[in-house]
């Protein structure tokens, strides 16, 4: 999952060079990045981006335009596709699923390496990947302002989440499965918990980011801690953070969980789009 070609030849410059990893000046500007880079000896070349198609949604082909614009600084991009650095997240996009699309996203998956993707139709089989997990999913957006009070009086205190903090929530991450969640995860926004006798139960926190959107992520409970109303202050506090900032929470759920869709609905969150969720290895 984490090998990637020594050199790589894109299609758009005609110029070699290994895949690159991308930093913009402002890393939360957003506005576009700087041009990609192709590294040559003693000299730095210019790359062309991939155009995104106009009229583009932010929220359309999200992975790929969060990659593009306010987090290209944590992007791996090769050719038409891009992925966040595998010790941040799994996720991968590519600029349109197209047989350049997938054999960008071949290369920068490297042999016997992993891609998590979003599709808008369900994945179709094709030569030299391998299918191994996924799911529909629903792409939520709150719009309308709402969301319950982020804490009551007498709750529980949250803390904000750091590096130190890793080691526990991997293991939260594990235990209650929200999503992909690495080790640098949490340096994508603001991640809050809360602690009962020292132990990390609940957390929330901003994942992808987008032109006026944040994404809510990483929503878990330990088990032996639900029904407290842990998810639903923590989210509040998060989306309230956002809202601060003048943007709008939006998240990802899989189709399959009611549950946690019947508290997103109560906090105001609405249906955009579905999508479908792949992870797929590079055969």
């Amino acid at each position: 999952m984490h090998s990637l070609p020594s050199t790589c030849k894109d299609s758009s410059s005609g110029c070699a060079g290994q895949a690159k990893r991308t930093f913009p000046q402002d890393s939360d500007s957003v506005s576009p990045p700087e041009e990609l880079m192709c590294p040559r000896a003693g000299a730095n070349t210019p790359m062309k981006k991939a155009p995104a198609p106009l009229n583009m949604h932010p929220l359309d082909n999200v992975i790929w335009q969060a990659l593009t614009t306010r987090q290209s600084k944590f992007a791996i991009s090769l050719g038409q596709a891009r992925r966040f650095m595998p010790e941040v997240t799994s996720l991968c996009a590519f600029l349109e699923p197209t047989e350049q699309g997938y054999e960008s996203l071949a290369a920068l998956a490297g042999a016997g390496g992993t891609a998590a993707v979003f599709l808008d139709e369900p994945y179709q089989p094709r030569r030299g990947w391998d299918h191994v997990g996924g799911a529909p999913l629903l792409q939520m957006v709150c719009a309308n302002g709402r969301g319950a009070s982020a804490s009551r009086p007498g709750g529980p205190e949250f803390v904000e989440l750091s590096g130190a903090d890793v080691p526990e929530m991997l293991e939260l991450a594990a235990l209650t499965k929200p999503g992909p969640f690495g080790n640098r995860t949490y340096e994508l926004g603001n991640y809050l918990g809360i602690r009962r006798d020292g132990k990390l139960v609940a957390m929330a926190g901003e994942r992808m980011k987008v032109p006026g959107h944040a994404e809510v992520s990483a929503v878990c409970t330990h088990p032996e801690y639900t029904g407290k109303g842990y998810a639903r202050m923590l989210m509040s506090e998060v989306m309230r953070r956002i809202r601060e900032r003048g943007e709008t929470p939006f998240l990802h759920v899989r189709q399959d969980n009611v549950r946690a869709i019947e508290l997103y609905e109560r906090l105001g969150f609405r249906t955009r789009v579905h999508l479908h969720y792949a992870v797929l290895r590079r055969i």
